[in-house]
């Protein structure tokens, strides 16, 4: 299998991206094709990659221009035709690899997505997935950020979409909740009063309304909202979990006794930290477009771009698109849409 990286994006520039892709090739039968700037890559690769037997394994693909972080992600991606983004998704578009990973401006990896390979069969709007970690098994929550206002029917269809998503992780009949300011049937605004209605009739193992306070207790598997709620539920986790982190080494260092804790319990803090980083999930799927992308954070180590490839490869070897479109004629059959 081949996937294509876009070896610009992210914070860290091309270093962390190509250990990423190294790291992958090492450990499992894959191609992957790097695009941007051919000569910037070449004299990062030869650095990173040399003496790795699974070298031979990395393609280069040029692409002369990069979308910034801060660019507008339609008119970047209508400008910038030869932007390393926009080659990695024409790759997928030509059959020359079958998944895309960029940890680069997201806005801008769901517009080349969906210029070049478009949405899949009853899909109003792609969104994007992300995993977090609960107390039990880790939810998927849909939509985080690429549609801010939203009408009933794409709420119901991000529940469709993300169900789907969890099932190919082995979850048979992923609970979907709907995220509101409360449990009670009628709570929330006129966008989750409706949605809930429609989530409600569908075939879906829907258990209602869900609030914040239940991302994390691990009762449900799939959490649908809209992508303005979603982005602000991801930010505050990943603050969260970096601000706890950070609360918990300077409590450590005020004492002699809290310091010999530690030492005591380093094994269990190393745990709880592998658990809530971001790097164990890879990225965030889109999905609903008619090919495979992940988003990962612009952050992004090699560890999580390794595992974000590896996420990719999950869903391609798993057909999450057939399934999520086989899903979504068969629920809006039982809607009598």
């Amino acid at each position: 299998m081949r996937i294509a990286l876009d070896a610009m994006g992210g914070d860290h520039g091309p270093e962390e991206l190509i250990v990423g892709a190294l790291l992958a090739v090492e450990q499992a039968d894959l191609y992957i094709s790097l695009v941007g700037d051919e000569s910037l890559l070449q004299s990062h690769l030869k650095k990173i990659a040399s003496g790795s037997q699974a070298a031979d394994r990395l393609q280069i693909i040029h692409a002369s221009q990069v979308v910034g972080m801060d660019e507008h992600p339609v008119d970047a991606i209508r400008k910038k035709k030869d932007s390393s983004i926009v080659v990695a998704f024409d790759l997928v578009a030509r059959g020359e690899v079958e998944a895309v990973v960029s940890a680069g401006n997201s806005g801008a990896t769901m517009a080349a997505a969906l210029r070049k390979l478009g949405r899949i069969k009853n899909v109003s709007r792609p969104g994007i997935a992300s995993v977090f970690p609960t107390l039990k098994k880790p939810v998927v929550m849909m939509d985080v950020g690429a549609n801010v206002d939203c009408r009933p029917v794409h709420l119901y269809q991000f529940g469709v979409m993300a169900a789907a998503f969890a099932r190919i992780y082995d979850i048979q009949q992923p609970r979907v909740g709907l995220l509101t300011i409360g449990e009670e049937t009628g709570k929330g605004n006129i966008l989750v009063k409706e949605s809930y209605e429609l989530l409600k009739e569908s075939s879906l193992n829907f258990i209602g309304n869900v609030e914040g306070r239940d991302v994390f207790q691990g009762n449900v598997d799939v959490i649908v909202c809209d992508g303005f709620v979603g982005n602000i539920c991801l930010k505050i986790s990943e603050g969260l979990a970096e601000a706890a982190m950070e609360m918990l080494r300077s409590e450590i260092v005020k004492s002699s006794a809290a310091k010999i804790g530690y030492l005591l319990s380093r094994p269990a803090f190393k745990a709880f930290k592998k658990r809530v980083d971001y790097a164990e999930y890879g990225g965030a799927p889109l999905l609903g477009i008619n090919g495979t992308g992940i988003v990962c954070h612009g952050k992004s180590s090699g560890q999580a771009i390794k595992n974000a490839i590896f996420e990719a490869v999950h869903m391609v070897r798993n057909n999450i698109n057939d399934v999520i479109a086989r899903d979504l004629g068969a629920y809006d059959i039982s809607l009598g849409a």
